[in-house]
C-alpha cells in the first residue's frame, strides 16, 4: 500500500515536471503605474478655484490656502468637488480582478483584449503570463496544483491555435489568473470610493494586494484626498 502510494506520488511529480519543461508560461505579481505627470500642486489649486466658487471666497486664495481649504470640504462630506481633477493608473492585474474593478462605473477603462491578442506571437513571448496567487506559498500542494493547471491551459491553448482557431475562440479556456493590463481613469472622488471599498478586509485579497499599496502611493501623492482613508 506505501509503495503504491509513493508511486503515484512519483508519478504526479513527473507530469508535472513535464508540464513544466514544455510549456514556456510566465508567473508574475501585480504592479501598477500611473501614467503621466501628477502636477499635485495644480490639481489641488483647481480643486479650490472650483470649489471657491460656491461661496464665492476666490478672493481668499492665496499661494498656501487649497489644502486647508480642500480637507475642509473633505471633512465636511463636499466631495463632488474634487471631481474635477482626475489620476490615471495602468494596473497589471489578473483578469479576476479586473471584472472587480471594472464594476466601478464612473471611470474610463481600457484594457488588453483576449479577443485580439494571440499570446503565440512573438511580442507576447511566445507564451501565457500568469498572475501569481500570492496566498499560496510556493512550496504548498495548492500551489503545485495551480501552476500544473496553468500549464495544461497554455499548451491547450496553443494547440487550439495550431489547430484554427482564433484567438476570440481560444480566449474561451483562459482562466482568471491570466495576467491582463487595464488603463483606468477616475476622477479624484471615485478613487476615493474605489479605494474605500477595494482596500477593506472584506474585500478579495488578490484586490487587497493591488489597492493597497495604490492607496499608500496615492496618499504620497495627494496625502490632503487621500489621508482619511485607513484600512
Amino acid at each position: 500500500m506505501i509503495l503504491l502510494f509513493l508511486e503515484k506520488n512519483a508519478r504526479i511529480g513527473e507530469v508535472r515536471r513535464n508540464i513544466q519543461q514544455r510549456c514556456a508560461m510566465r508567473v508574475i505579481e501585480p504592479s501598477f503605474s500611473i501614467k503621466g505627470q501628477v502636477d499635485a500642486r495644480q490639481i489641488l489649486k483647481n480643486i479650490e478655484e472650483a470649489g471657491r466658487i460656491c461661496y464665492k471666497s476666490e478672493n481668499l486664495i492665496t499661494e498656501d490656502s487649497a489644502e486647508k481649504f480642500i480637507g475642509h470640504i473633505i471633512a465636511r462630506g463636499h466631495e463632488s468637488v474634487i471631481e474635477h481633477e482626475k489620476i490615471t493608473a495602468l494596473i497589471i492585474c489578473d483578469r479576476g480582478v479586473t471584472h472587480e474593478i471594472v464594476r466601478h462605473r464612473i471611470a474610463s477603462y481600457s484594457q488588453e483584449s483576449t479577443r485580439y491578442c494571440n499570446y503565440s506571437k512573438n511580442k507576447f513571448g511566445n507564451e501565457i503570463t500568469f498572475i501569481k496567487p500570492y496566498f499560496w506559498a510556493e512550496d504548498s500542494d495548492k500551489y503545485k496544483l495551480w501552476l500544473e493547471t496553468m500549464g495544461t491551459i497554455e499548451k491547450s491553448y496553443m494547440q487550439l491555435l495550431e489547430l484554427g482557431a482564433t484567438p476570440e475562440e481560444a480566449r474561451s479556456i483562459l482562466p482568471n489568473s491570466l495576467k491582463t493590463e487595464i488603463v483606468v481613469t477616475m476622477n479624484l472622488r471615485e478613487w476615493r470610493h474605489f479605494f474605500k471599498l477595494r482596500t477593506h478586509e472584506a474585500s478579495h485579497p488578490q484586490m487587497r494586494e493591488i489597492a493597497r499599496p495604490m492607496l499608500d502611493h496615492f496618499k504620497q501623492i495627494l496625502p490632503v484626498v487621500f489621508d482619511d482613508i485607513e484600512y
